[in-house]
């Protein structure tokens, strides 16, 4: 049985960050040890940190370019190849360093006459350094993919929560217009279609937040019928970029959200704003609403928390969903990064 892709991906920054961070640590470690013809210790710790950060990335870069053929094996006999390539390229790599040093004559890293126990010492230090890392990232890889599996199941969850749940508000809406405004009915039936037409696109083509902009106008249409004078909507999103990639359905259940449980409740009714910038490389969209005199404290939070749930898998750790309940107000602001890794 394979288990594909079980060797975490080498290239990424982060991974090569912890490999980095490891190589410094053992490089310290072994700058430490006391020798017998002491030298200095700063320029022995520069020389041994280049030398080390070396080997590091090299194992990472050969590792990185065998993950597609080691996907091929199971777990464990991956495990065990992965493991014996960082001994024969820190061996081959020392082999390589050990001759240009003694052939140049520097006398940086291999006492003369020492070759083959430089070479074993490496050898012997990176085939402890390899197993406990390699262990360490596939837990964490295999982690990774345990919460990626969680939140498209809580992002398919979502899927079918909200559609439903805008048919049926929509359809009573175009209930109550039939016998009354005809010609009105009609052509939201037309737009309702429309705006389904976009909303059920497919799962896994994104869509654009030009697109989601466009979704949104066509719902607040539907609203401005069913509650006229009392809901009010101010936009302001001539900043950002209409062809950004964004999920289909990310921005419009907050506007829903603010509606129903913000507008709709007061007797006067409120004014929806929608306001997006650009700063520092993501894109800001704060979503703000009044709040009734009798709001509760604290909300469910389920349609919250399934938006930042859906943001948090598709932009990581730089989308944010940011909530600012205030005196009469509530904002809930979305900041995504322009550029997006996945």
């Amino acid at each position: 049985m394979t288990a594909p892709n079980w060797l975490p991906q080498f290239c990424t920054v982060p991974t090569l960050f912890a490999v980095m961070v490891v190589a410094e640590l053992v490089a310290l470690v072994v700058v430490s040890v006391p020798e017998a013809s002491p030298r200095p210790w700063l320029p022995r710790l520069g020389v041994l940190s280049v030398y080390v950060q070396w080997l590091a990335l090299l194992n990472a870069v050969v590792l990185c370019s065998l993950r597609r053929p080691l996907a091929h094996f199971d777990v464990r006999a991956g495990f065990g190849v992965a493991w014996l390539v960082c001994l024969l390229v820190t061996a081959l790599a020392s082999a390589v360093v050990c001759q240009m040093d003694q052939a140049l004559g520097l006398g940086l890293s291999v006492p003369a006459g020492s070759s083959a126990r430089f070479v074993l010492d490496n050898a012997a230090i990176a085939a402890l350094i390899a197993a406990a890392l390699l262990r360490y990232l596939y837990v964490l890889e295999q982690w990774r993919e345990r919460v990626r599996a969680a939140s498209k199941a809580q992002v398919e969850a979502l899927q079918a929560r909200i559609r439903p749940h805008f048919l049926f508000n929509s359809m009573n809406t175009i209930a109550s217009l039939i016998r009354t405004r005809p010609a009105e009915a009609e052509r939201t039936v037309e737009d309702l279609a429309d705006l389904f037409r976009a909303a059920l696109g497919a799962d896994d083509a994104p869509g654009t937040l030009g697109e989601e902009l466009d979704l949104i106008a066509r719902y607040l249409h539907l609203e401005r019928l069913r509650l006229g004078d009392r809901l009010g909507v101010e936009i302001d999103v001539s900043a950002l970029p209409r062809d950004f990639a964004l999920p289909r359905l990310l921005l419009q259940p907050l506007i829903e959200n603010a509606i129903y449980h913000g507008i709709e409740p007061r007797g006067d009714g409120g004014t929806l704003s929608l306001r997006g910038r650009r700063e520092a490389g993501a894109l800001e969209i704060a979503i703000s609403n009044p709040l009734p005199a009798d709001a509760p404290a604290r909300r469910n939070g389920l349609a919250l928390a399934n938006v930042r749930a859906r943001i948090e898998y598709h932009f990581g750790t730089r989308g944010v969903l940011r909530v600012e309940p205030g005196p009469g107000t509530y904002t809930v602001t979305v900041r995504l990064p322009e550029a997006v890794a996945r």
